[in-house]
Parts: C-alpha cells; structure tokens; sequence
C-alpha cells in the first residue's frame, strides 16, 4: 500500500473515497467549505438534516457526491474543540476500518488539517498512516500477504502547502515503519504453538537481521546457557522436547561505542502451566505468552525501517512450558544466573524465571537502560483490564519517559508501586526467593522478583499481560506496546 502526502485540489482529485472532517458547531475549515459549496451544500445539509451529528467520531459514507470527483465522501465528526490524541487515534482507526471495503481502493483525506492536543502535522500523518497500515492486516497462516490481493493500494493525505507536506510525509513514513513493526509482532503472536516454536523465532531473528545491514543476530544453546548458570531458565523447558533459544538481535543506528538500550521480551512459546497446570478453558490462547518476544521483534524491524540513529538490542529467552517426567516440580529449588536461589512454588510463575537470567546475561552489555516486556501476570488484567500496560520501575525518569511515550502514541500505560513490602512477599525458608508472593499483588511481587536482577543498571518492566492480545471482536495478537516502545526510543534518538 502506497502512502503520500499531496498538496493538490481536493475538488478534483480522482479517488474511490475522500475523507473529510466536519464538527458539531458546523464551523468548516477552508477545505471541507470548498468540499460543501462543490457540493451544491451536501455536507451542510446532512448535518442540519442530522445524518451525522458532528460529534467526535461519528461518520456517514455519501455515494457519488456531485461537484467533486471522488466516488464516495467520508464525512468523520470531530466535535468542537481541540481533540485529545486519544480521540484522534479513535477517529484514524475509524476511518481506517470503514475504508477496508472490497469496493475502495484508493483513499484521500483532509484529516492533516485537524488539530490534535500539543502535537503537529507530523504526528498527525504517523498516526494515520499507522492505523491504515494496521487495519492492512489479516492473517494468513503465516504466508506472505499477496499484494494483488490487498484491497486498499493507496492513502493520500491532503496538505494546504508543500511545507506542511514534507512534513507530513515525514510522519507517514514513520507510521508506515511503527505499522510494519506492529503487524509483525502480531502475525508471530497470532502463529499457531505447534508453528511458533522456540527454534522458529531463532530462525525468523537470524532471517530478519540477513535482510537489514544494521542488525546482526546471536543464538545461544541450552549446552551455552547451561555453561553460563542458567539454572532458573533451564528449568522451565525441563519438560519439553523443544530446545530453548536465547536470541540476541544487536541494532547499530546510532554513534559508534554509544551505550545500548537493550529490551526484553519473554518468549514463552506456549505456557500449559508446566506440572500447576492450568485449567483446560482458553488455554489455546498461550500461544501469546511470546506476545513480549513478539513486540521486541516487531520494535527491531520497525527501528531498521525507519532507520532511527540509536543503538538498541534486543533480547529474547525463547522457552515451552511443558508438564512430562523431567519437568520441574512445586518446591523445587535453582539457581539463576545471578548466584541466586529461587524456590519454584508455582511452575506457571514461569516467566519470571526465564526473564531473571535474561536480565541478568544482558548486563554485559553495559546498557543505558534496560526495558522487559512480558505477558507475565493475570493480575495486571485484573488490575488494569485492556487499555493499560502495567509499568514498574527503579527509576523515576525513566518511566516518566515511558508513561509520555504511551500517551503520545496511545499505547499507554499505568505506573505501580515497587514498594519493599511488597518484596517481602517473596521470602522462604529454603531458598533466597520463591517465584511467588502469595496472595494480592500478584503484578507487583513479580515486578519485585524481577527487580533483584536489576541492580546494576536503569530498569523498567512492562507487564502486558492484558494489552498484548484480545480474546474476542475478533480473537489475535495487537502488537503493543511497540508503539510505546518506538515512540520512546525516538524520543531518546532525537535527544
């Protein structure tokens, strides 16, 4: 799909559909005026007729609107005052969603001029070009979409002058990269387990960084992680057939020498619960425990795309959590990486226990900052639902920056408390740690477990246990919080 911005006559641009704003108070830019006065007052009288109400979000499709050359016209409300970006974002993946007809393959759209709270032109087209980049996405099975399939084939967004033009496609240039690395992570998320295994996710890496010149990739083995003492992650895959992997993807954008911000994502490829075995109701839906490897994969194709001048790797302990003979048992004591114990009370609190070793391997690297990403805990979703990633971390300006670039995108997320009572919950007898805290807080005493790995460097930890996938309208992955993640590291590219 074809993304441009134009600054062009809207009157007789030739298009299966124009998208233009209207408001509640009927007060027209310049633009939709011309669009309603060719229009022999089309728009004026569907309002005053109350077709559409203008209000922020409601939209009515005209047919063959006489005046213009466009075949149909998209009226979207936006209300009366000044959108806040979330409003905006509802309205892009309005239009981007009712455009997705078999009939429309080509769209235009005024939306540019639309003024969205302290941000620009520039974050307008991102956000359009990302929603129309995402609503491109339909799974296949894995295959490669074909293009001559694709209905949509171009998206051109109307500017007043060739200033706001080159800005604009600026942003869309970016959106189109964040959509790309969103789409990704959700095809990875959306694979089959029996397809998305540990092994596939070492070869997909390996593919991805053949195919860009800045990204080099690194596979350990189990026999390398076992010489390395990661007894806690080793533990999770005991009771599998299936190898784990530890994937390294190294990004080099940015100065030569320049400390890394590295990110981790829990790669469980399927999580049965191990020997705690979960219960038979949605279990198919572990197939997105590797949602937090999935979103560190996408951010890697999306920062190659978009070409950002930063140096970030990324990280990825790839396990399946299998109950069998060899599995590891409640009660059963390791030892991390670290030197620490961990007493196993709950072989479904796994994720944690592949993410401490990764945590503690990725200090070598002497990063910036460091930032996990996992589906870790139902607790989170009984916490924050769906519309929240719960954010923890052992610094406060980093997860200012964090909770910023969540708002900006709109992929947001909610700060939790690290508080050292809630760190207490994980003492035991028989180890330096249990892999749970008992009951209450269950999001919180795993941000505490994972945080004793994390003394030497900036930490933060995302716990996207109720954002990473949705189980109905329909079921699939949804690629957060790589929005998040890209906009923050933009931010740090820029800085």
């Amino acid at each position: 799909m074809e993304i441009v911005a134009r600054s062009t006559n809207p009157l007789t641009l030739k298009t299966d559909c124009l998208v233009v704003a209207v408001t509640a108070d009927k007060k027209f830019s310049p633009t939709t005026a011309s669009i309603d006065k060719a229009c022999d007052g089309l728009i004026s009288r569907r309002l005053e007729g109350k077709d559409i109400s203008g209000e922020c979000g409601s939209t009515l499709m005209l047919h063959e609107p006489a005046g213009i050359s466009a075949k149909r016209l998209l009226l979207v409300g936006t209300g009366s005052k000044t959108l806040s970006t979330q409003e905006f974002l509802k309205i892009a993946r309005s239009v981007a969603k009712l455009t997705k007809s078999d009939a429309i393959a080509s769209v235009a759209t005024t939306l540019a001029e639309v003024e969205a709270s302290d941000q620009d032109v520039r974050w307008t087209a991102q956000q359009l070009a990302q929603q129309f980049g995402e609503a491109s996405y339909a799974f296949n099975g894995g295959k490669p979409p074909v293009a001559s399939k694709l209905k949509l084939k171009k998206v051109t967004l109307l500017c007043s002058d060739r200033k706001t033009q080159s800005a604009a496609q600026a942003g869309l240039n970016y959106g189109e990269a964040v959509a790309i690395g969103v789409n990704q992570a959700r095809l990875l998320g959306d694979l089959a387990a029996n397809t998305c295994t540990p092994s596939y996710l070492a070869k997909y890496s390996r593919a991805l960084a053949r195919k860009q010149s800045k990204l080099s990739c690194q596979v350990l083995s189990e026999k390398q992680m076992a010489d390395l003492g990661m007894g806690s992650l080793l533990s999770v895959t005991a009771g599998t057939e299936e190898p784990a992997h530890l994937i390294a993807l190294d990004y080099k954008g940015g100065k030569k020498g320049a400390r890394p911000i590295v990110l981790v994502g829990k790669g469980v490829t399927f999580d049965s619960g191990g020997i705690s075995l979960k219960p038979g109701g949605k279990m198919d839906e572990m197939k997105y425990d590797m949602c937090g490897a999935a979103s560190v994969l996408g951010v890697m194709e999306a920062l190659a795309t978009a070409d950002l001048p930063i140096n970030v790797i990324g990280v990825v302990p790839a396990v399946e959590n299998m109950p069998s003979g060899k599995a590891t048992k409640p009660g059963d004591v390791v030892t991390s990486m670290s030197g620490q114990t961990i007493e196993v009370l709950n072989t479904d609190a796994e994720g944690r226990l592949i993410l401490c070793d990764a945590l503690t391997y990725v200090a070598r690297y002497k990063p910036d900052t460091v930032i996990d990403i996992a589906t870790l805990t139902g607790a989170c979703i009984v916490a924050l639902g769906s519309h929240a990633s719960g954010l923890y971390s052992n610094d406060d300006d980093l997860a200012k920056d964090l909770l910023d670039a969540g708002q900006s995108s709109g992929d947001r997320a909610w700060q939790m408390p690290l508080w050292d009572e809630y760190n207490q919950q994980l003492k035991t007898n028989f180890a330096d740690m249990g892999n749970i805290g008992g009951a209450g807080g269950g999001s919180i005493t795993a941000a505490c477990f994972l945080s004793r790995f994390t003394k030497d460097y900036r930490w933060a930890h995302l716990d996207i246990a109720g954002t990473a996938w949705l189980s109905a309208g329909p079921k699939g992955a949804t690629g957060r919080p790589v929005p998040l993640l890209m906009e923050y590291l933009r931010n740090r590219a820029s800085a």
